[in-house]
Protein backbone atom coordinates (compact mmCIF):
# COMPACT_ATOMS: atom_id res chain seq x y z
CA UNK A 1 0.00 0.00 0.00
CA UNK A 2 1.33 3.43 -0.95
CA UNK A 3 1.88 6.11 1.72
CA UNK A 4 -1.18 8.29 2.21
CA UNK A 5 -0.68 12.05 1.70
CA UNK A 6 -3.15 14.70 2.84
CA UNK A 7 -2.77 18.20 1.41
CA UNK A 8 -3.74 21.43 3.20
CA UNK A 9 -3.97 24.63 1.15
CA UNK A 10 -5.64 28.04 1.19
CA UNK A 11 -4.84 29.77 -2.08
CA UNK A 12 -3.84 29.40 -5.71
CA UNK A 13 -2.52 25.86 -5.34
CA UNK A 14 0.71 25.97 -7.34
CA UNK A 15 2.45 23.82 -4.69
CA UNK A 16 -0.49 21.39 -4.69
CA UNK A 17 -0.31 21.24 -8.49
CA UNK A 18 3.41 20.36 -8.35
CA UNK A 19 2.71 17.57 -5.84
CA UNK A 20 -0.26 16.24 -7.87
CA UNK A 21 1.83 16.13 -11.06
CA UNK A 22 4.65 14.34 -9.24
CA UNK A 23 2.20 11.73 -7.91
CA UNK A 24 0.55 11.32 -11.34
CA UNK A 25 3.96 10.75 -12.98
CA UNK A 26 4.97 8.31 -10.18
CA UNK A 27 7.85 10.58 -9.19
CA UNK A 28 6.23 10.60 -5.73
CA UNK A 29 5.32 7.04 -4.77
CA UNK A 30 2.29 7.96 -2.70
CA UNK A 31 -1.46 8.43 -2.84
CA UNK A 32 -3.16 11.79 -2.28
CA UNK A 33 -6.16 11.00 -0.07
CA UNK A 34 -7.67 14.47 0.02
CA UNK A 35 -7.28 18.22 0.19
CA UNK A 36 -8.47 20.31 3.12
CA UNK A 37 -9.06 23.96 2.24
CA UNK A 38 -10.23 26.73 4.54
CA UNK A 39 -11.18 29.28 1.86
CA UNK A 40 -14.30 28.93 -0.28
CA UNK A 41 -13.47 29.95 -3.85
CA UNK A 42 -9.73 29.30 -3.56
CA UNK A 43 -8.25 28.22 -6.92
CA UNK A 44 -6.66 25.17 -5.27
CA UNK A 45 -10.16 23.63 -4.96
CA UNK A 46 -10.58 23.67 -8.74
CA UNK A 47 -7.09 22.24 -9.25
CA UNK A 48 -7.80 19.39 -6.83
CA UNK A 49 -11.16 18.56 -8.37
CA UNK A 50 -9.63 18.47 -11.87
CA UNK A 51 -7.09 15.95 -10.53
CA UNK A 52 -9.86 13.80 -9.02
CA UNK A 53 -8.88 14.63 -5.44
CA UNK A 54 -11.64 14.81 -2.85
CA UNK A 55 -11.92 18.29 -1.35
CA UNK A 56 -12.91 19.00 2.24
CA UNK A 57 -13.88 22.66 2.60
CA UNK A 58 -13.60 23.65 6.25
CA UNK A 59 -13.75 27.45 6.53
CA UNK A 60 -12.56 28.96 9.77
CA UNK A 61 -15.38 30.37 11.87
CA UNK A 62 -15.58 32.56 14.91
CA UNK A 63 -15.32 29.38 16.98
CA UNK A 64 -11.67 28.45 16.51
CA UNK A 65 -11.96 25.34 18.74
CA UNK A 66 -14.82 24.00 16.59
CA UNK A 67 -12.77 24.58 13.41
CA UNK A 68 -9.76 22.79 14.93
CA UNK A 69 -12.05 19.89 15.90
CA UNK A 70 -13.43 19.65 12.34
CA UNK A 71 -9.92 19.66 10.83
CA UNK A 72 -8.80 16.98 13.30
CA UNK A 73 -11.85 14.80 12.62
CA UNK A 74 -11.48 15.03 8.82
CA UNK A 75 -7.77 14.22 9.05
CA UNK A 76 -8.35 11.33 11.45
CA UNK A 77 -10.90 9.84 9.03
CA UNK A 78 -8.41 10.09 6.15
CA UNK A 79 -5.60 8.51 8.22
CA UNK A 80 -2.64 10.06 6.35
CA UNK A 81 0.97 9.00 6.74
CA UNK A 82 2.04 12.55 5.91
CA UNK A 83 0.20 15.88 5.99
CA UNK A 84 1.58 18.51 3.63
CA UNK A 85 0.76 22.13 4.37
CA UNK A 86 1.17 23.65 0.91
CA UNK A 87 0.19 27.26 1.30
CA UNK A 88 -2.24 26.65 4.17
CA UNK A 89 -2.30 29.99 5.90
CA UNK A 90 -3.52 28.79 9.29
CA UNK A 91 -1.80 27.71 12.48
CA UNK A 92 -2.65 24.11 13.31
CA UNK A 93 -3.58 23.07 16.84
CA UNK A 94 -0.85 21.44 18.90
CA UNK A 95 -3.06 18.34 19.23
CA UNK A 96 -3.07 18.07 15.42
CA UNK A 97 0.70 18.37 14.91
CA UNK A 98 1.43 16.02 17.79
CA UNK A 99 -0.81 13.39 16.21
CA UNK A 100 0.02 13.76 12.49
CA UNK A 101 3.43 14.10 10.84
CA UNK A 102 3.05 17.46 9.12
CA UNK A 103 5.42 19.43 6.92
CA UNK A 104 5.14 23.00 5.71
CA UNK A 105 6.69 25.07 2.97
CA UNK A 106 7.78 28.57 3.95
CA UNK A 107 9.17 31.38 1.72
CA UNK A 108 12.31 32.23 3.68
CA UNK A 109 15.42 30.60 5.08
CA UNK A 110 14.07 29.77 8.51
CA UNK A 111 14.65 30.66 11.28
CA UNK A 112 14.79 34.04 9.49
CA UNK A 113 11.47 35.73 8.74
CA UNK A 114 8.83 33.35 10.16
CA UNK A 115 5.15 34.17 9.74
CA UNK A 116 2.89 35.42 6.98
CA UNK A 117 5.02 38.32 5.65
CA UNK A 118 8.38 36.63 5.11
CA UNK A 119 9.03 37.99 1.61
CA UNK A 120 8.20 41.57 2.57
CA UNK A 121 10.31 41.31 5.73
CA UNK A 122 13.32 39.99 3.77
CA UNK A 123 13.12 42.99 1.42
CA UNK A 124 12.70 45.45 4.29
CA UNK A 125 15.72 43.93 6.06
CA UNK A 126 17.76 44.52 2.88
CA UNK A 127 19.26 41.01 2.99
CA UNK A 128 20.90 39.83 -0.23
CA UNK A 129 19.68 36.24 -0.08
CA UNK A 130 16.50 34.50 0.95
CA UNK A 131 14.92 31.27 -0.18
CA UNK A 132 12.50 28.59 0.85
CA UNK A 133 12.34 26.06 3.67
CA UNK A 134 10.49 22.81 4.16
CA UNK A 135 10.11 22.11 7.88
CA UNK A 136 8.25 19.93 10.33
CA UNK A 137 5.25 21.71 11.80
CA UNK A 138 5.15 22.07 15.56
CA UNK A 139 2.88 24.15 17.77
CA UNK A 140 4.82 27.36 17.06
CA UNK A 141 4.79 29.63 14.01
CA UNK A 142 7.40 28.28 11.58
CA UNK A 143 9.52 26.99 14.47
CA UNK A 144 9.65 23.27 13.59
CA UNK A 145 12.85 21.46 12.65
CA UNK A 146 14.16 22.37 9.19
CA UNK A 147 14.15 19.47 6.72
CA UNK A 148 15.48 21.18 3.58
CA UNK A 149 16.22 24.64 2.22
CA UNK A 150 17.15 26.31 -1.05
CA UNK A 151 18.75 29.75 -1.14
CA UNK A 152 18.14 32.35 -3.84
CA UNK A 153 19.70 35.75 -4.45
CA UNK A 154 17.54 38.85 -4.10
CA UNK A 155 17.81 40.97 -7.25
CA UNK A 156 18.23 44.75 -6.86
CA UNK A 157 14.94 45.35 -8.69
CA UNK A 158 12.92 42.70 -6.82
CA UNK A 159 9.65 43.72 -5.23
CA UNK A 160 7.37 41.51 -3.14
CA UNK A 161 5.59 40.06 -6.19
CA UNK A 162 8.70 39.27 -8.27
CA UNK A 163 10.66 37.87 -5.35
CA UNK A 164 7.76 35.73 -4.16
CA UNK A 165 7.28 34.34 -7.67
CA UNK A 166 10.97 33.40 -7.92
CA UNK A 167 10.76 31.73 -4.50
CA UNK A 168 7.65 29.78 -5.58
CA UNK A 169 9.53 28.31 -8.54
CA UNK A 170 12.20 26.72 -6.31
CA UNK A 171 9.63 25.96 -3.60
CA UNK A 172 7.64 23.69 -5.95
CA UNK A 173 10.60 21.48 -6.78
CA UNK A 174 11.89 21.49 -3.19
CA UNK A 175 8.59 20.30 -1.73
CA UNK A 176 8.38 17.46 -4.27
CA UNK A 177 12.00 16.40 -3.62
CA UNK A 178 11.44 16.54 0.14
CA UNK A 179 8.29 14.40 -0.01
CA UNK A 180 10.14 11.84 -2.15
CA UNK A 181 12.90 11.61 0.48
CA UNK A 182 10.52 11.54 3.47
CA UNK A 183 7.95 8.95 2.41
CA UNK A 184 10.21 5.88 2.73
CA UNK A 185 11.23 6.98 6.25
CA UNK A 186 7.70 7.31 7.65
CA UNK A 187 6.05 4.73 9.80
CA UNK A 188 2.82 3.68 8.10
CA UNK A 189 -0.36 4.67 9.97
CA UNK A 190 -2.62 2.23 8.12
CA UNK A 191 -2.82 -1.53 7.93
Amino acid sequence: MKPRILLLASGDGSLVQAIVEAVQSSKIDGEIVGLICDKPGARVIERAKLAGIRVYLIPISTDRKQWEKEILEATTALNPDLVVSAGFMRILASEFVERFKTINSHPSLLPLFPGAHAVKEALLAKVTTTGTTIHWVDSGVDTGKVISQVEIQIAPDDDIATLHERIKIVERSLIVETIIKLLPTLEKRHV
